[in-house]
């Protein structure tokens, strides 16, 4: 089909549309269109503090160490003292939000060579809904002598310095951009989310991981929880790990993009929030470009959005454009690798896509109770029939298509207050679709895909 005879058969579905507007539409409509941006979130964003990231930054890494294994006891110094600092800090930002150890007693397993009290440490600035968002970093640090894993020679066996038992787990490892950049970016948000005065349709959840050194253990150990639990609603986290460098270990600046790495398919949700932050940030920092990386993380290897991810929560996580992979898990991490405009750049992006999707209603839902999507080829045989549950609190949909070979939404269209739309002989085979819900200052969700069911075939029974 031509893009001229799918815009005649969309045409007939805008006329649908609108006659279902006209006979069931109980709330008002837009009275006219609203702009991408929203004064509020412009505003939160200005307020990010680039001398404020800086002191906790510098913060963070006085701590000497902040090894999940390190020193517990101590005020000044090892993960006991960082901990309890974050904690402190949180409570000091603002009355609203609801600060809280997340704790966990964990027997020896894997990097964890000893039994150990593992504490994240959680923030929650509650919204109009249950419907969680999440803002997270972890704010352990190692010092493995250097990452040789990730120079050594192609083919040479990995040696994981974190499994012998003679290691000391209180040297150096100040950690300042990995991560006390992420935690400092987290606690920022934390602090201007908090104080602008923003009232939020979802719950936001500031978290502050340990362990994510000894393979996202902290993280896995609460999403294991809120797995369990099967009553929580997790719309989307936010996970930055490593995101104050500019200067790469090759001698590359890059001062103006951030990668932000989704896991797959093409049309899982954790795709559907990389596309919300390129989309937020054309919108708020079109200077700072998103570059989307189609695969979970770094080749082999990872952080704690994956934690989510395998449990079915979708995230995503930002990194620095060009690491420099000399300073990272060593007591070369210092301060002075951080560059505090680039971090303060990724701290608004964060900003403006959290605040965003916090203020819109949730993502309309698009699957019936036994997960299928609920869209068809209703009423010809031949035509695009796209239903959806409606999503509180919104005044108008937008449903967006695309080729199927095609990653971006290529099109987009405002539908009014409705649940169903009808493109008459428009092919469900031939184009992907999805819908999103926009509130009534403009505010837009996520994009929920219409994504088929994966169809086994049966075994094949031969005869004796």
């Amino acid at each position: 089909m031509t893009n001229h005879s799918l815009g005649k058969a969309f045409l007939t579905a805008q006329t649908w549309a609108l006659l279902v507007v006209v006979l069931f539409t109980t709330r008002p409509l837009l009275a006219q269109p609203t702009p991408d941006s929203d004064p509020r979130v412009a505003k939160a964003v200005a307020s990010v503090s680039e001398s404020r990231l800086r002191q906790l930054v510098q913060q963070l890494a006085a701590f000497g160490t902040r090894h999940t294994l390190s020193n517990s006891t101590s005020s000044t110094s090892g993960i006991g003292a960082a901990r309890q600092w974050i904690f402190d800090e949180l409570k000091r930002t603002s009355p609203k939000l609801q600060v809280s150890f997340d704790t966990y007693q964990l027997a020896p397993q894997g990097r964890i060579l000893r039994e150990v009290e593992l504490r994240n440490v959680i923030a929650v600035l509650p919204g109009r809904s249950p419907r969680r968002i999440y803002v997270t970093a972890h704010y352990d640090s190692v010092n493995a002598g250097g990452v040789a894993s990730v120079t050594r020679p192609v083919g040479q066996a990995a040696v994981d310095p974190q499994m012998r038992a003679d290691q000391e787990f209180d040297t150096p490892a100040p950690g300042a951009n990995d991560n006390a950049s992420g935690t400092a970016l987290t606690l920022e948000l934390a602090r201007v989310l908090a104080e602008s005065g923003m009232e939020f349709d979802a719950t936001l959840v500031f978290a502050l991981w340990a362990g994510e050194e000894q393979v996202s253990i902290g993280a896995h150990a609460h999403a294991a929880r809120l797995a369990a639990d099967k009553t929580t609603v997790v719309e989307a986290v936010f996970n930055s790990d490593i995101v104050g460098n500019s200067r790469g270990g090759n001698g590359v600046v890059d001062a103006e993009s951030v990668r932000v790495y989704s896991e797959g398919p093409e049309d899982s949700m954790s795709r559907a929030i990389a596309r919300y932050v390129q989309a937020r940030g054309a919108v708020y920092l079109p200077s700072h470009r998103v570059r989307l990386m189609a695969r979970a993380d770094r080749f082999s290897r990872g952080s704690d959005h994956m934690a989510f991810n395998q449990l079915g929560f979708a995230g995503v996580v930002f990194r620095e454009a060009n690491e420099d992979f000399s300073r990272q898990h060593a007591q070369a991490d210092v301060v002075e690798g951080i560059d505090f405009a680039y971090l303060a750049q990724n701290t608004r992006l964060s900003l403006a896509s959290v605040a965003s999707l916090a203020v819109a209603p949730p993502a309309p839902r698009v699957n019936d109770a036994k997960g299928a999507s609920t869209i068809g080829r209703q009423p010809s045989g031949y035509d695009a029939n796209l239903r959806w549950d409606p999503s509180p609190t919104a005044v108008t949909y937008r449903i967006y298509w695309r080729d199927t070979w095609t990653n971006d939404w290529q099109h987009s269209q405002v539908v009014g207050n409705v649940t169903t739309v009808v493109l008459p002989n428009v092919s469900i085979d031939d184009f992907v679709f999805g819908v999103s819900a926009i509130g009534p200052s403009g505010s837009e969700s996520l994009i929920s895909p219409y994504v088929a069911v994966s169809q086994r075939l049966p075994d094949v029974k031969m005869a004796p």
